[in-house]
């Protein structure tokens, strides 16, 4: 199968499993409920995701496990997104081609999506405890199975819980914005790229890797893949940010030059960041080649990130 079909086949499963564990628009409360649903369904490329699932397929995950997994790395990207686009911090009018929701549903009720998706992501990623439960269980090898399934969502739900939050995201998020219109060290950038980025892209893929059973040697190889993964795919959007259009990106071009932010692209130039991206990405797929399993799909997903136009 094509690589195009393949990936397009996995972002309609993604979307069809995000669709599945969202909240029905009901209730008094249903105002929350359709800002959560309005930014969640404006599409996008489902990455996360996709790369959680590509690491549980590799590494021999075979039930719906991740399922709940996939729903809600998404939900707490998506509210990420809503939170970013505040007049406080990054002012944006528009994402993926749409109005954003401060501008839809006004600020407080964009502040009040964006927290409900994210208690509304670890609720989600919750429900595996329950499907382990209902699963047959009548042998004392099926509870051996169920006691080992139990650790493997605990440890995925650790990574969901840290990776998000001050220690990952929300600590680069900080950086981030403290030091805009700084001029930024290296190290600093790393950081802020690492975290505010690369940190979602780290508990995607070893969230997978857990599920799936993986060593402890395994998981800190994807670690290390998603790091670079995660470098370059910041570094493209700054990229993007210089060379796109509107209507490749669905939101403001030159929105981080606007803003007072320092990029990669501003400190070390155009040449050397497209040089950058190509070389993360190269040893992504080193480390990937590394890995027992079919791991076609992943390489081709990352080269697909480097040449991505949005």
């Amino acid at each position: 199968m094509e690589f195009e079909q393949e990936l397009k086949n996995k972002v309609s499963e993604a979307e069809s499993v995000i669709k599945s564990y969202m909240p029905d628009v009901i209730d008094m409360q249903h105002t929350v409920l359709e800002a959560m649903e309005y930014t969640i369904s404006a599409g996008g490329k489902r990455i996360r995701p996709v790369l959680m699932k590509a690491c549980y397929d590799m590494l021999g995950g075979n039930d719906k496990l991740i399922e709940p997994f996939m729903a809600a790395i998404e939900m707490i990207h998506t509210y990420s997104l809503i939170h970013d686009d505040l007049p406080a911090l990054d002012n944006d009018d528009y994402r993926r081609g749409r109005k954003t929701a401060h501008v839809v549903y006004g600020e407080a009720m964009a502040i009040l999506a964006g927290d409900g998706l994210l208690n509304y992501a670890y609720e989600t990623a919750s429900k595996a405890f329950l499907m382990i439960d209902e699963a047959d269980i009548d042998d004392v090898a099926g509870v051996k199975e169920e006691i080992t399934k139990r650790k493997r969502v605990e440890k995925a739900m650790s990574i969901l819980a840290r990776n998000p939050g001050v220690y990952g995201m929300i600590g680069g998020q900080v950086v981030d914005v403290e030091l805009t219109g700084q001029t930024l060290s290296k190290e600093q950038l790393e950081y802020i790229y690492n975290n505010k980025t690369g940190a979602l892209i780290e508990a995607a893929m070893t969230i997978g890797a857990v599920l799936a059973g993986a060593t402890d040697e395994l998981v800190d190889k994807i670690s290390k893949t998603a790091y670079n993964i995660g470098m370059a795919f910041q570094i493209q959007d700054d990229i993007l940010d210089e060379t796109a259009t509107f209507e490749e990106l669905g939101k403001p071009i030159h929105s981080d030059q606007d803003s007072g932010k320092v990029t990669y692209v501003t400190i070390h130039g155009m040449d050397e960041a497209r040089d950058k991206v190509k070389s993360l990405s190269e040893s992504a797929i080193d480390t990937i080649n590394e890995l027992k399993g079919d791991g076609e799909f992943l390489k081709e997903l990352v080269k697909f990130l480097i040449h991505r136009k949005n």
